[in-house]
């Protein structure tokens, strides 16, 4: 099974990223499956939020909070933590939205890339991100859950920095 960990505050579309995720993974084929789910404490606006997906060739039933992943995204890298390793698998790996390096993360200007594309958030970017480094979905894959989940008038400019962000995670 692989795992993904997601971090943002509410508002960024941490659990959107997580669902679209799930989409793309199950769109090509009838022996996958995809379970996202969002944890969270007092729902409002900028408080942290944890969202999962978990990706697997049998049904996922298990609804837990991932306890190692293969991929912690974070939206913010305000919540980034040296503590999070200590959540990843073996060749695990942890991708921040930052302009900043960070030691023992992979970190990208995602904010840069949004607004390039006239968005609000870095949750479709994110996903661009992990896409292009991870490979456990096409980017085909992960622009046909945007064209079935977002509406019509944001799918352009989604699917846009969705493709940038792949191409430069590469």
């Amino acid at each position: 099974m692989i795992e993904i960990l997601w971090l943002g505050r509410g508002g960024q579309g941490a659990f959107t990223a997580a669902k679209l995720l799930g989409a793309a993974y199950t769109s090509d084929s009838d022996g996958k499956y995809a379970l996202a789910f969002p944890s969270f404490g007092p729902e409002r606006r900028g408080a942290p939020v944890r969202a999962f997906t978990k990706l697997d060739t049998k049904p996922v039933a298990d609804r837990s909070q991932t306890e190692r992943a293969d991929f912690i995204v974070i939206l913010d890298d305000t919540l980034y933590s040296p503590s999070l390793r200590g959540l990843l698998k073996e060749n695990g790996q942890i991708i921040v939205n930052s302009k900043t390096a960070i030691d023992g993360a992979l970190t990208f200007d995602a904010e840069g890339i949004a607004a390039e594309h006239r968005l609000p958030t870095v949750n479709t970017v994110m996903l661009g991100l992990l896409v292009g480094l991870s490979g456990v979905v096409t980017a085909e894959n992960a622009q046909q859950a945007i064209k079935g989940y977002m509406p019509a008038k944001i799918q352009e400019r989604n699917i846009s920095a969705l493709l940038k962000a792949a191409e430069e995670a590469v």
